[in-house]
C-alpha cells in the first residue's frame, strides 16, 4: 500500500532521511523504532506532505505522491495523528470531531457526518459520555483517543500515528494500544506507527524498522524485533516489559 524509494529530506542544511526505503502492505502495522532524533517524526511528516522531500519517491496504491498536499493525502484516505495531541482544546469533543469529518460533511452533507461521528463514538464510547465537554478539559488518554478519532473521521485507509503513549500512564498506554490492534481489524487499517515504547509497538505490530541518525538499520518481523538482543538493549526496557505483564 505505502513504499518509500530512497527518500532523502533536510532541515535547512541538516540531512535528516538519509535514503530512506520501507513498505507497508495493506492491513499490515507496521512500527518504526528508533531514539528521539532518529528521524521518526520527520518521515511519517515527509509520508503526509507536511515535510519537504528532496530526493526520492513515495507511493500509496502504486500512485505517487511525493510532495502532494496534505488535504489532497487526506482525500485518498492516509490520515496522520501528530505527536502531542494536537485538538483543538478550546472546542467540545463534538465540535472536534465535526471538523475532523469536514471532507464527510463537504462530500455527503451534514447527516452522513452526524451518521459517522455516532460510529466513531461506538469505537470510544467514553468520548460520547464527553461530547459536550472542552477537550482541553480532558485527561490525556482521552485527549489521544480524541485525536486519533478525529483522523478516523476522514474514513482513512492508511492511519500514521506519531507517538501515541507519550506522557500516559502504563494502563493508559495498554488501553490506547489494544484499541488501535482493534481498528486494524475492525476497519481493516493499515497503520504505520511511531512510538517510544517499543514493547507496546511490537505487541501489535505485525512487522518494524529500526532507524538511527535518518537510516534504516533493521527490518524484521516485530516477533524477531522482540528477541534481537540488540534491539532489546537499546529499546525494551523492564519498565516498558511490566506493563504488558
Amino acid at each position: 500500500m505505502l513504499r518509500l524509494v530512497n527518500i532523502n529530506s533536510y532541515y535547512g542544511l541538516i540531512h535528516i532521511l538519509k535514503n530512506v526505503s520501507m513498505h507497508v502492505g495493506e492491513g499490515e502495522t507496521v512500527t518504526l523504532l528508533g531514539a528521539n532524533g532518529a528521524g521518526k517524526t520527520t518521515l511519517l511528516r515527509a509520508i503526509s506532505g507536511l515535510q519537504a522531500v528532496r530526493d526520492g519517491k513515495i507511493f500509496y496504491n502504486d500512485q505517487e505522491i511525493t510532495g502532494a498536499s496534505p488535504e489532497k493525502l487526506v482525500g485518498l484516505g492516509i490520515a496522520h495523528v501528530p505527536e502531542g495531541r494536537q485538538i483543538f482544546r478550546s472546542m467540545s469533543v463534538y465540535e472536534n470531531l465535526e471538523l475532523g469529518g469536514y471532507l464527510i460533511y463537504k462530500h455527503y452533507g451534514k447527516k452522513q457526518l452526524k451518521s459517522d461521528i455516532d460510529q466513531t463514538f461506538s469505537l470510544f464510547p467514553i468520548l460520547k459520555e464527553r461530547k459536550s465537554q472542552y477537550a482541553g478539559t480532558l485527561s490525556g488518554g482521552e485527549q489521544q483517543m480524541l485525536a486519533i478519532a478525529m483522523a478516523l473521521m476522514s474514513r482513512p485507509k492508511l492511519l500514521l500515528l506519531d507517538e501515541p503513549s507519550m506522557g500516559l500512564a502504563p494502563l493508559i498506554i495498554k488501553d490506547i494500544f489494544q484499541r488501535i490492534a482493534d481498528l486494524q481489524t475492525q476497519r481493516k487499517l493499515t497503520v504505520l506507527l511511531i512510538e517510544q515504547n517499543a514493547t507496546a509497538a511490537l505487541k501489535i505490530a505485525d512487522r518494524g524498522y529500526v532507524i538511527e541518525t535518518g537510516k534504516i538499520v533493521l527490518e524484521e518481523t516485530a516477533e524477531k524485533l522482540m528477541t534481537n538482543q540488540e534491539v532489546e538493549r537499546a529499546y525494551l526496557g523492564r519498565e516498558q516489559r511490566e506493563i504488558w505483564e
